[in-house]
């Protein structure tokens, strides 16, 4: 039985709780990438939480590679100053704080240089039918986005984060390579379970070759794919397995492509009394395959649920995103006593944000929290 406030070490990385800030696109930075006043803002408060471990919004590898208007990036040095602000305001409140780097792959349509000056995405393979203009990318191309990591990692750990994760999930680039839905190459890269994770372990590999061997690495997983024909469980804590023999040192279970875990929330509340954690069986497998960390995320929000995750031996680790929109300061208040669930109710406002409905700029957590300097986002 592990307690929730009992502490926790990744790699040398000490963390105070057993409690994570998944990473969380905020749209608070500037066209270039650059974190802002307004990032500041969210990351302080974040900072004073008594979070064990906070992850940033994800942060672009590549400039091909970006995903959505206002995300960070990680991408040159000239990035630097920025991220270093980020980190001063999480250890100013005595947080730690890891940063989140991604490639978007043929889902990154919504990058400003991408849709302005029409330039098509990279992904794996072309996939007929697919609403997002892009290109079977090039080994040389494949191999240049695996150094791109490798970069921004090293960019991480000279900003002074605390850690790295690696996005691999919500069908961005790491997923479309994993994926015999979306990977249909016959060269070294696709074709066999074996060859499609061969992007992931080279990942890995370069990273930890620039990072040098005790910077914590972690990555978010989409363990499998919730479309016929997809991963599947077994392929996904295999794919977990080999990262960590190449380097890894924690894993974050999360989708990878198909399913619908954002949109069936849009416009309704959830019930407080029905809390039903998404993704609780998948971790609680990887946990029984594996000896490294296991993070578990999705509609938690309750302390009592993440208390029972833990008691159980289903992770080690619970990670939520929306509750600290709602609540940066969530955990501190569990610490005093007030165990009632996050004010969070799952409305999905912030996702319809996101993805550019104005209808809700006059809802609730809009008005209270974008005027207290916190930002309305999803999960990244």
């Amino acid at each position: 039985m592990v307690d929730a406030f009992s502490p926790i070490s990744i790699r040398g990385m000490e963390l105070g709780n057993r409690f994570m800030r998944s990473a969380t696109h905020d749209t608070s930075a500037d066209e270039s990438g650059a974190v802002t006043d307004k990032s500041i803002s969210i990351y302080r408060s974040l900072g004073e939480g008594d979070i064990g471990l906070i992850v940033s919004g994800y942060a672009f590898v590549s400039a091909h590679g970006q995903a959505f208007r206002g995300q960070y990036g990680a991408h040159t040095d000239e990035m630097l100053p920025s991220l270093r602000r980020m980190v001063e305001a999480v250890h100013s409140g005595g947080g730690k704080i890891a940063l989140q780097i991604v490639h978007a792959g043929r889902a990154g349509i919504n990058a400003p240089y991408l849709k302005d000056k029409g330039i098509i995405s990279l992904a794996p393979s072309k996939i007929k039918g697919s609403k997002f203009p892009h290109r079977e990318m090039t080994t040389d191309e494949i191999e240049a986005i695996i150094k791109d990591f490798g970069c921004a990692a090293a960019r991480a750990r000279e900003a002074g984060f605390d850690a790295v994760q690696l996005h691999g999930a919500h069908g961005y680039l790491m997923s479309q390579f994993l994926s015999p839905l979306t990977n249909k190459r016959t060269d070294i890269w696709g074709g066999s379970p074996e060859n499609r994770r061969r992007f992931h372990i080279e990942v890995v590999r370069e990273v930890r070759r620039r990072v040098g061997h005790h910077f914590p690495l972690l990555i978010k997983l989409g363990i499998m794919d919730d479309a016929p024909g997809g991963t599947t469980l077994s392929e996904g804590i295999d794919t977990a397995r080999e990262m960590i023999a190449a380097g890894v040192d924690a894993v974050e279970v999360s989708f990878g492509i198909g399913g619908d875990f954002m949109q069936r929330i849009v416009g309704k509340e959830a019930n407080p009394d029905n809390e039903s954690p998404w993704f609780r069986e998948r971790a609680a497998a990887l946990k029984a395959a594996v000896s490294a960390p296991v993070m578990v995320v999705g509609g938690i929000r309750s302390f009592d649920m993440a208390q029972a995750i833990l008691d159980v031996g289903e992770a080690d680790i619970i990670s939520m995103c929306r509750p600290f929109i709602r609540e940066p300061r969530l955990i501190k208040r569990w610490l005093t006593g007030d165990r009632r669930p996050a004010r969070c109710i799952t409305c999905g406002q912030c996702y319809n944000l996101l993805v550019g409905r104005q209808d809700v700029l006059n809802s609730y957590c809009w008005q209270e929290f974008h005027s207290k300097g916190n930002s309305l986002s999803q999960t990244s």
